[in-house]
């Protein structure tokens, strides 16, 4: 698939040509055409009338990663070199040095980590709850999730909340789940 491209001609004074009246350079927001498909029509104005081919091209997708792989990323950043960092840290007969290779180029957001409320087995209107509030302040419970009938709306949702690795962690992966698709967590 090739990429497609957009062509403006702008001179030494931040003025753009006009392909629309084809008259002279103009202030962008009084020109009534700035762009051209054509590559070779912005190159021939430049011969002609002076000034130097823009490119305009769109913004490449940002790719999606785990934690992990944006961990690897940023310390590829400031790293001496940069590729063989990344190569060094990856599998690429998976796939995954490409994909990291093409994040620390054009960009990458990290994939938000699915949460789950966990229902206690055979309780109807109970969930795990990872601890209390007392247990903040403290190791009581030895951490470990326990059933709280309902979820209280004066609680924080956060107690309820678990990801996949906390569930598998706890031992809890046998419970009914339900994922949290609320995002203002």
């Amino acid at each position: 698939m090739s990429e497609k491209k957009l062509y403006a001609v702008k001179n030494d004074d931040g003025y753009y040509w006009d392909f629309g009246e084809l008259d002279g350079f103009w202030q962008l927001n009084s020109v009534s055409c700035p762009i051209t498909v054509s590559e070779d029509n912005a190159k021939n104005t430049v011969k002609e009338h002076g000034g130097h081919v823009v490119t305009l091209i769109e913004e490449p997708e940002k790719v999606v990663l785990t934690k992990e792989q944006a961990e690897i990323v940023e310390k590829a950043r400031v790293s001496d070199i940069p590729a063989t960092y990344i190569s060094a840290r990856t599998d690429e007969y998976n796939g995954e040095e490409s994909l990291l290779i093409n994040a620390y180029v054009n960009g990458y957001t990290v994939k938000k980590e699915k949460k789950y409320n966990v229902k206690v087995p055979h309780a109807e209107g109970w969930h795990f709850q990872k601890y209390s509030s007392a247990s903040k302040l403290g190791p009581h419970n030895n951490w470990r999730p326990f059933p709280a009938k309902d979820i209280d709306p004066n609680m924080s949702k956060e107690l309820f909340l678990f990801t996949e690795a906390e569930i598998e962690h706890y031992g809890l992966q046998d419970c009914e789940k339900e994922e949290v698709t609320d995002d203002a967590d």
